[in-house]
């Protein structure tokens, strides 16, 4: 048999053959069982409303039907509940789509491209893919430091930046008022991809108004978090005309699924379920909090739908202690850049499973400290 095979563009194969996370069923595979509290991937493990679940029982008969390649329903859906037109959104495969999309339209290869170091990385996977260089600022404080962000635009001219607001991995926050000063200094020619992924789960003041009017800011959220619909893979950018049109150049016009498009219609019309859920959400990091603080961590303030607690020490002792609760069958994760690895990261989580935390954490940290 010949050798020979296909080749492949020398910048993919110039790529490393990994994903930015192993996701909990992989360890589950490897482990050869499952976890009993999964309380690591910033999932809304409350679920979705019972009038969601309804919509889509009620459509799976339909699912032989191709989706509407034009996301109409959903599109206009997002634009009254959110009160800008129609032409200012564009529907994606989860914000991870939407960032892959961005990045095919604003960055060439070598172009620099502007993120935290430390700050979700998928976006970087993106970057990567497409053959742009990132470009990496150190958080300040645990949070994302707007005025070196700007300083590295300047000095780079970067025409791409991305920056999550609440944070992921650190659940930290700016005030409306900061993030409209940091978008007033930005250049003209400078796209922001402002991932507002748990936007629903953070204080009103932290979103600034809507203003599709910006054409070099685009706005990112997802059905994954406060929705609870991780599993469809559904979220939206809100932009000026401009920039939405140009997703319509490169988007897979038949990846949304049919499923996704009814319950994201379904889960907007259910005002009185988000606000339910979001209490919950909010109740369950401050008992993750609580839980914390006993055991000797200091929880960092979050507006998302997890809760960064810093172990007190390095990020060696931060990796031990998620891996001895791993092996106590919590399924946990951690940021991994420096500076910001001494801290393990938990989800909101129905009581039971928060319950589970509680009980393994102690002995968790003793196997963490060799006691």
């Amino acid at each position: 048999m010949t050798t020979e095979r296909p080749r492949l563009t020398p910048l993919a194969e110039s790529l490393p053959s990994t994903v930015p996370f192993v996701g909990p069923e992989n360890q589950e595979r490897k482990r050869g069982r499952p976890f009993r509290a999964r309380l690591g991937a910033n999932e809304n493990g409350f679920g979705p409303a019972p009038s969601v679940q309804r919509a889509m029982a009620q459509a799976a008969g339909s699912m032989w039907k191709y989706c509407d390649p034009d996301n109409h329903d959903l599109k206009a859906a997002v634009a009254a509940h959110l009160k800008v037109p129609f032409e200012t959104v564009a529907i994606g495969e989860g914000i991870d789509g939407l960032l892959g999309l961005a990045v095919r339209l604003y960055a060439d290869r070598g172009t620099p491209v502007v993120t935290s170091l430390g700050a979700y990385p998928t976006f970087n996977y993106h970057v990567a893919g497409f053959g742009a260089r990132l470009v990496t600022v150190p958080y300040e404080n645990d949070r994302e430091s707007l005025d070196r962000l700007l300083d590295a635009v300047a000095a780079e001219a970067a025409p791409l930046l991305y920056l999550s607001n609440p944070d992921n991995p650190m659940g930290t926050w700016w005030e409306a008022t900061e993030i409209e000063r940091f978008v007033d200094r930005l250049p003209a020619t400078t796209m922001l991809l402002l991932d507002e992924a748990y936007g629903e789960t953070a204080p009103a003041s932290a979103l600034p108004p809507l203003d599709p009017s910006r054409p070099n800011v685009l706005r990112l959220r997802t059905f994954s978090k406060a929705y609870g619909l991780a599993g469809l893979r559904c979220g939206y950018a809100i932009g000026h005309p401009d920039a939405i049109s140009a997703i319509d150049k490169v988007r897979n016009h038949y990846g949304m699924n049919k499923m996704a498009q009814v319950a994201g219609v379904a889960a907007l019309a259910d005002t009185a379920y988000l606000a339910d859920v979001t209490g919950k959400i909010a109740a369950s990091r401050d008992e993750i909090s609580r839980i914390g603080r006993v055991n000797g961590l200091t929880p960092i303030p979050s507006a998302t739908n997890f809760v960064a607690l810093d172990a007190g020490a390095d990020g060696a002792y931060a990796l031990r202690l998620m891996q001895a609760l791993l092996a106590r069958d919590v399924f946990v994760r951690k940021p991994m850049a420096a500076g910001l690895d001494r801290c393990i990261r938990v989800s909101a989580g129905p009581e039971d499973e928060v319950a589970i935390f509680a009980a393994e954490l102690p002995g968790a940290i003793a196997d963490a400290r060799g006691n």
